[in-house]
């Protein structure tokens, strides 16, 4: 305070212009607003919290959990890395089976018996019967029967027959096995006509909701989708979910069409979600850029997002405090960091990672840490950033009060 006081004085004394009493008062104004700042010194204007200010925050609770302040190393950026691929489809739904030709209730069944001359059983006009153009088998076509609540169809002169749950070829076993010694030299052929049970239902930013039956083909993930007439947004900002068994599932609609692995079999019943989903992160502090951006549904690296918004500010920003705030799920941490952690109420984990840019191997580890949806990039200032601003402000008082003085002459 001395030191800028004599400092003061001498600038006054080059004004020439100055009177005992005009300096004694603009001492006095000077002192009680060096006072003033020095007071407030800890709250110059700022666009977050300090770098020490975040590391502390490991003891503070947010709500229900405690924030968990992570240092960004190769080992966590692949642990990261690894609890994503393993929320792929091709991991989580598998490759699944071709099921179009298992019967269940509700489907529509055309049967065909054929029979060698001289025709025993089905020789009479009770049911349809035509010769084969060699005019040696006699076929018998039976009406289309639906599959009943209890699983069975009816056979003439054979009677109940279980299909639901079964393939089309066990069911033809079965009539044929029943109708040994009844007809001569059976021959059955069952046909799925109307599938009412194999069908996946397509939902969400389609063209057209619908139930697309499943075939012995084996219809994929992409397969049903161009059935329902594709989807209505671009495919870099769909995500594509799929609901089994109580479980759902989902991964952007590039991402599938990129990897062939992850466009898995359909199974019955699956219900598919198209829906539109813009990712974003925010950026906030000492950046070149405040402000939230987009990016691809599958997703960025540390570095391309730090590359987008303009890196950090070399004049302000401090580079060992940059920060990743983000609610992680908790197979990408530690386990020694999990245990004991309360949740948020959707099971996550409040988690601040902490990046040292001056580290220049850190560099490659941005290369492989992937940014979320919804994350906060935060760059703290330097510590003598605010001794900056405070060297300002006490420069731009000094000379004002001498403008006022020189008025005042």
């Amino acid at each position: 305070m001395p030191n800028a006081l004599k400092c003061f004085d001498r600038t006054i004394a080059r004004t020439g212009k100055s009177s005992p009493s005009t300096g004694k008062i603009a001492r006095i104004v000077l002192l009680a607003g060096l006072m003033a700042t020095a007071s407030a010194c800890t709250s110059l204007g700022a666009s977050g919290p300090s770098g020490s200010a975040v590391r502390k925050s490991a003891d503070q609770p947010v709500g229900d959990a405690r924030i968990r302040i992570v240092p960004l190393t190769d080992a966590v950026a692949r642990r990261v890395l690894a609890s994503r691929a393993a929320s792929s489809f091709s991991e989580t739904l598998g490759e699944g089976v071709a099921v179009g030709n298992i019967v269940g209730k509700g489907d529509v069944l055309d049967i065909s018996v054929w029979e060698s001359p001289p025709a025993v059983l089905f020789g009479s006009s009770a049911v349809e019967a035509r010769l084969s153009s060699a005019g040696s088998l006699r076929s018998t076509a039976i009406p289309e029967q639906m599959v009943d609540d209890a699983g069975r169809i009816i056979v003439p002169f054979v009677g109940q027959v279980m299909a639901a749950g079964r393939s089309t070829r066990a069911i033809e076993a079965e009539i044929v096995s029943r109708l040994a010694g009844k007809a001569h030299e059976p021959q059955a052929v069952v046909r799925v006509t109307r599938n009412a049970s194999a069908n996946v239902t397509v939902v969400g930013d389609v063209a057209s909701s619908a139930r697309v039956p499943l075939t012995v083909r084996g219809e994929r993930l992409l397969d049903v989708i161009a059935g329902a007439g594709g989807v209505r947004q671009p495919v870099g900002k769909t995500t594509i979910q799929v609901s089994r068994r109580g479980q759902t599932f989902a991964m952007p609609l590039e991402a599938i069409i990129r990897d062939p692995r992850q466009n898995v079999r359909m199974q019955p019943e699956d219900v598919i979600t198209a829906y539109f989903q813009p990712y974003s992160f925010v950026a906030m502090g000492a950046t070149g850029a405040n402000a939230e951006v987009p990016f691809e549904s599958t997703g960025i690296t540390l570095a391309q997002a730090l590359g987008r918004i303009g890196g950090i500010r070399d004049d302000r920003a401090n580079p060992k405090g940059v920060f990743i705030f983000r609610l992680e799920d908790p197979a990408a941490l530690d386990p020694a960091l999990v245990a004991g952690s309360p949740t948020t109420p959707d099971g996550k984990i409040p988690v601040i990672y902490n990046v040292n840019l001056a580290d220049p191997a850190s560099f490659f580890v941005a290369q492989g840490f992937s940014i979320h949806n919804g994350d906060v990039v935060y760059a703290s200032s330097a510590p003598i950033a605010d001794l900056q601003k405070f060297v300002n402000i006490v420069s731009s008082m000094a000379f004002s009060i001498v403008g006022i003085t020189n008025v005042v002459q």
